[in-house]
């Protein structure tokens, strides 16, 4: 296959993925169920947090979070008192539990009242093609707080060669363009072209099919390669190809 006809090929499945029906079957349907920014952010993140496993379960997990936030996450993350975490602490998705979750609510409330938000954070320590640097950072604002050192494996970090694939996912969720329906398009401070691809099972197979990427380890380094190999095909939204590797691994068995 030639790369013109890989870019087709990657195109056309891109298209047949990025539509309202690809919700129904994923996580990204719980912060479709809010319209204030901030209320999706917070759904966003908590759910990309949790999305690893069976993706029902994940689905049915991350609704129980909003449940348990009184289908108001922002307000509850501003407004909450000490008795209005303890329902949270039975909180179970895989090694993610209720101290963890009670943790998330309290950082987050940091974050929107001491450093103007995910997005202001996120933007500062953007680089021109990449916000890997912005994800470490992110992380160590994140954990400013007395925290239990179980919960920091809950935020990858791509500086420790970690594939940080559920912060790629949620910043692809929040940055790319919202008119397919399927993404928000809400950080405008942000670009596409910064994005890289959330790298899982699915799209590392994919991938290496089709010879995006030969390193067997999805990796820090892995992402790097990915992303070198998807901005040939479109520099200003590489990651759109998410899509596409996903939706071929996924639903395909390509």
């Amino acid at each position: 296959m030639t790369q013109q006809e890989l870019k087709e090929f990657l195109d056309e499945k891109y298209l047949q993925y990025n539509t309202p029906k690809f919700i129904e079957s994923d996580p990204i349907q719980i912060p479709h169920q809010f319209r204030i920014k901030e209320d999706i952010e917070i759904s966003g993140f908590l759910t990309a947090t949790i999305a690893w496993g069976n993706r029902k379960s994940i689905i049915n997990n991350a609704q129980r979070m909003m449940d348990l936030m009184g289908q108001s996450p922002f307000d509850f993350v501003k407004n909450h008192s000490e008795k209005d975490l303890e329902p949270l602490a039975h909180f179970v998705h895989r090694t993610f539990n209720g101290e963890d979750f009670i943790y998330f609510i309290k950082a987050l409330q940091h974050l929107y009242l001491h450093h103007g938000g995910m997005e202001r954070l996120f933007s500062q320590f953007a680089e021109e093609d990449s916000l890997q640097k912005s994800i470490h950072h992110f992380k160590s604002v994140f954990f400013e707080l007395p925290h239990p050192v179980r919960t920091e494996k809950h935020v990858s970090d791509p500086l420790k060669n970690s594939a940080a694939k559920r912060i790629n996912m949620f910043l692809r969720w929040m940055v790319r363009d919202h008119t397919t329906g399927v993404d928000f398009g809400l950080w405008k401070s942000l670009r596409t072209s910064q994005l890289s691809c959330p790298l899982d099972v699915h799209t590392g197979n994919v991938a290496r099919k089709l010879k995006l990427l030969k390193r067997r380890q999805n990796d820090a380094k892995s992402v790097i390669e990915l992303d070198t190999s998807l901005r040939k095909l479109d520099a200003q939204d590489p990651v759109k190809y998410d899509f596409a590797l996903f939706g071929l691994g996924a639903f395909e068995d390509f």
